[in-house]
């Protein structure tokens, strides 16, 4: 491996040029002694470490840029899984051992579990290679030793240009070229050499700049820092102004938003709406004098305009827009038209329309039946095509364009996890995409479909581009979430803050017998799973090395936890012993698994899966194995057993659903509809004995419904928001549950993004 000594580093001289590996200085003529030999003995040499890839199997393992693929596609693999894998490669059938890669993978002054480091990422590298421990076809384990490579390699493949030779100089079958180099031969490798000689001065002096230079960060300042959210950005024609939506903060109790006007540069907003709404997205006008906007208020519902210096709002249309994630509207160039999306009575389908800004007539335009729901339509600035997001579910979002004259769209961007909003450059040439539940920005190029990263500093939704390019604004939102514990006994007792924390943690799960409590957190960074003994002591990370894990469920006996990736794409499904503390993925036939919750004999895990038209209910043995698809309608997630084992429940959609249950014995299982009133989202509900603890929709209280009356109780109601996840002791004492603490979102500017 080549270290650069930056002690060493200096200008390059006449004379001399320094060696930006090693420190050592290298006089021309040693280095054409070093090139020539070389050259006169051809090029078959140095293809090794021109390629530096090694085949075996199906994969090759590119040991220079570490990378490693199958069939040509990159795989994901972690930094450390990838060391130990080229260790592994470059001494096939040795036995390399766990002090070696202690050396290499940390050093001497780092501290950490060496042991369960190693395991970890040994484990990952396994499952990327689909190996087992077991039955090893490639890593065998040496207990308490370490590992050996025991797979086939083949050729390495050859770059044949580094190997072809003019015909004069080739040297024939069986026959060792023993005769001096020709004088043309000499010419070339003078000219070599002095290439060389150049090449490495050019080097020396960039390397040199590059240290002394300084590097220019893009920094995202913020735009607004009001309190309460401000959300949804959107430019003005000429770059100088913004609209965007804003609550008022705590002291406008939380009415909702109205549409603002800001200058950049400024510190004085325009207030344009007097209507408090669930949500407003905007649009400004080709000319910059008017502003169109979705509003989502109930009755209310519908796309307006209103005069960007301020007067009275029009209605041009009314929609039924459930949710503000796709509420996106865009102006037409030549400002007749405005694009939206509206749900359609009695379908599942959220098809997109035109509303004439003069006649209020409404179009539909094309639907593309391989999407669930189309959003977000955004005109390209020449008018001729119109981009929008494809929905295939929640974790399988694309971005398309359809010609605005009408006729079949194509896909632009490949699906993601989650797209949070997009905007087009001015010159319709990239893409600016918030993904990944807004963890990522990222930027396509629409010419050549390259994706880059955008570093953001914070968790970035609904971008948006000034015409120019030289600006993106954004909404970055910050959360303070904690876990609370309230006595249901004594439910007119305060609740009391629980496992203290600066850092968010969610979805809090009591163990079955009561002693242990697991919760996903981002104490240690990123989302982890974690365990406490039932006081909040004794914190342990039971999910080193997974990332981003989440939604924990107990096994019955108490011993193991089931959790998700949902962070990932695709996201997985893992188990963890809690007194071993290795996560092992749960292999199933089908892919995008999440949401595992055991069965009451610990036999089966049921899991949810994104398909291509929603989310599916399956099975699969708690060991692996063929996953069985269980009846649902048309989506379903987030699987439960009745305390009684008899029904199996889950959630018709992620919000605002009905409970449904099917029976889990017999050869009929019908689709039944749990007398419960509707859920606020999927993961405020629980199953208890003898009935069902959930959150309403459009309600704070924690209420109780009855399976055998059917009533429903008030439990508690919170002034804040219920936010992911609750669970009550097994005594049915304790309730541990989230709580939004704290919440405000700004609007950050970010100039020459690219």
């Amino acid at each position: 491996m080549l270290v650069t000594s930056r002690s060493h580093a200096k200008p390059v001289r006449t004379g001399e040029l320094h060696s930006f590996c090693v420190g050592e200085t290298i006089t021309p003529s040693a280095l054409c002694g070093m090139l020539a030999p070389s050259l006169f003995r051809g090029m078959s040499e140095n293809s090794q470490s021109v390629s530096a890839v090694i085949r075996f199997g199906p994969f090759d393992a590119d040991l220079q840029t570490q990378e490693l693929r199958k069939h040509g596609v990159r795989l994901r693999l972690p930094r450390q899984s990838f060391q130990i894998l080229k260790m592994l490669l470059e001494r096939p059938g040795s036995l390399i051992t766990r002090e070696e890669l202690r050396r290499v993978l940390w050093p001497s002054d780092t501290f950490v579990d060496f042991d369960h480091g190693l395991n970890a990422a040994v484990n990952r590298l396994r499952e990327v290679l689909g190996d087992s421990a077991d039955e090893p076809r490639l890593v065998e384990t040496l207990p308490r030793r370490g590992y050996r490579f025991i797979g086939e390699i083949t050729e390495t493949p050859k770059n044949e240009a580094l190997h072809a030779t003019a015909a004069e100089d080739s040297i024939p079958s069986g026959r060792v070229e023993t005769s001096t180099p020709s004088p043309r031969r000499f010419v070339v490798i003078g000219i070599l050499c002095a290439g060389a000689i150049l090449g490495l001065a050019a080097f020396g002096i960039a390397r040199w700049r590059s240290k002394h230079a300084e590097v220019p960060r893009f920094t995202a300042l913020p735009f607004t820092s009001l309190p309460g959210d401000e959300v949804a950005p959107a430019f003005s024609p000429d770059g100088s102004r913004i609209a965007f939506a804003w609550d008022g903060g705590p002291d406008a109790g939380g009415k909702g938003a109205d549409l603002y006007v800001k200058a950049i540069g400024s510190e004085t907003q325009l207030r344009l709406t007097q209507h408090p709404s669930g949500w407003l997205s905007s649009a400004w006008s080709p000319d910059g004098t008017q502003i169109a906007f979705h509003r989502l208020s109930g009755s209310d519902t519908g796309v307006y305009v209103v005069p960007a210096l301020g007067g009275p709002e029009r209605k041009l249309t009314s929609t039924r827009m459930p949710r503000g994630a796709g509420a996106g509207i865009s102006w037409s160039p030549d400002g007749k038209w405005i694009a939206f999306a509206d749900e359609l009575p009695n379908e599942p389908t959220l098809p997109m329309f035109l509303v004439s800004v003069e006649t209020l007539e409404v179009r539909p335009l094309p639907y593309d039946a391989s999407c669930l729901a189309e959003a977000n339509p955004t005109f390209s600035h020449d008018g001729k095509r119109i981009f929008f997001l494809c929905v295939h579910s929640p974790t399988s979002i694309e971005i398309d364009a359809m010609p605005a004259a009408g006729g079949a769209s194509t896909v632009v961007l490949p699906p993601q996890r989650l797209i949070m909003g997009f905007a087009l450059s001015g010159d319709d040439s990239r893409i600016v995409f918030s993904h990944d539940y807004g963890l990522k920005l990222s930027m396509l190029s629409i010419n050549d479909h390259s994706v880059s990263r955008i570093e953001s500093p914070d968790w970035a939704f609904g971008p948006a581009l000034s015409p120019n390019g030289d600006k993106l604004a954004y909404s970055a939102e910050f959360q303070a979430v904690s876990i609370w514990r309230r006595d249901l006994l004594h439910p007119e007792i305060s609740a009391i803050p629980f496992i203290p924390s600066t850092r968010p943690q969610n979805y809090p799960r009591y163990s079955p017998d009561g002693k242990h409590i697991a919760f996903e957190s981002k104490r240690g960074g990123p989302w982890a799973l974690w365990v406490s003994d039932a006081d909040g002591g004794n914190l342990a990370q039971m999910s080193k090395d997974v990332w981003g894990s989440m939604a924990p469920r107990w096994s019955p006996d108490g011993k193991r936890i089931a959790f998700d990736t949902a962070w990932t794409t695709p996201s997985a499904i893992y188990i963890v012993d809690i007194a071993e503390g290795v996560p092992r993925k749960l292999h199933a036939d089908v892919d995008d698994i999440k949401l595992p919750a055991w069965s009451r004999d610990g036999k089966w895990i049921y899991f949810t899966a994104d398909v291509s038209r929603g989310h599916k209910i399956y099975r699969v043995p708690a060991e692996g194995g063929k996953a069985e698809q269980l009846p649902s309608g048309e989506s379903a997630v987030c699987p439960a057993e009745s305390a009684d084992g008899v029904y199996l429940y889950f959630a018709s959609r992620e919000e605002n659903f009905e409970l449904e249950k099917v029976k889990l014995a017999g050869l009929k299982r019908e689709i039944q509809k749990e007398a419960i009133p509707r859920v606020m989202v999927w993961h405020l509900w629980e199953i208890a004995p003898g009935g069902i603890y959930f959150v309403p929709s459009g309600s704070s209280s924690m209420q109780y419904f009855d399976l055998a009356s059917h009533r429903v109780k008030e439990m508690f109601r919170l002034d804040k928001d219920f936010h992911d996840g609750f669970s009550v002791s097994p005594d049915g004492r304790y309730m541990l549950y989230s709580q939004l603490d704290e919440e405000n979102s700004d609007i950050m500017v970010m100039n020459k993004y690219h």
